[in-house]
């Protein structure tokens, strides 16, 4: 009987350090890109939401005939013009403000054009 010795077949610690190392670089391309998609994102949905509130609110006024400069409370438009009022995405704070002025959101750079 003759007695064969295995060789076994294994990483060396150079080839999983390359790995580790390309792993590392494709992480650092891709997080900030996914954040930056995260961001535009919310800021998007913001103005969706501000511009639903402004529709709410101009209809709101065309059917109770309301002047300009009235004001809707938030139950003059939740839920006969709106099922639900939205939520800023980026925990901010809509106002809907007087007819004639759009809505605002308390975050920076949510805001209608």
């Amino acid at each position: 009987m003759r007695f064969v010795a295995r060789r076994h077949q294994a990483f060396t610690l150079v080839e999983i350090m390359i790995v580790i190392m390309v792993i590392a670089i494709l992480m650092s391309i891709s997080v900030p890109q996914f954040l930056s998609a995260r961001t535009q994102s919310q800021t998007s949905t913001c103005l969706e939401n501000l511009k639903q509130i402004e529709s709410a609110k101009e209809t709101w006024a065309m059917q109770t005939k309301q002047s300009a400069g009235a004001t809707p409370a938030q139950s003059d438009i939740v839920p006969s013009f709106m099922k639900q009022f939205p939520s800023c995405p980026s925990a901010g704070t809509y106002t809907i403000g007087t007819l004639g002025v759009r809505p605002v959101c308390t975050v920076a750079n949510h805001v209608l054009p």
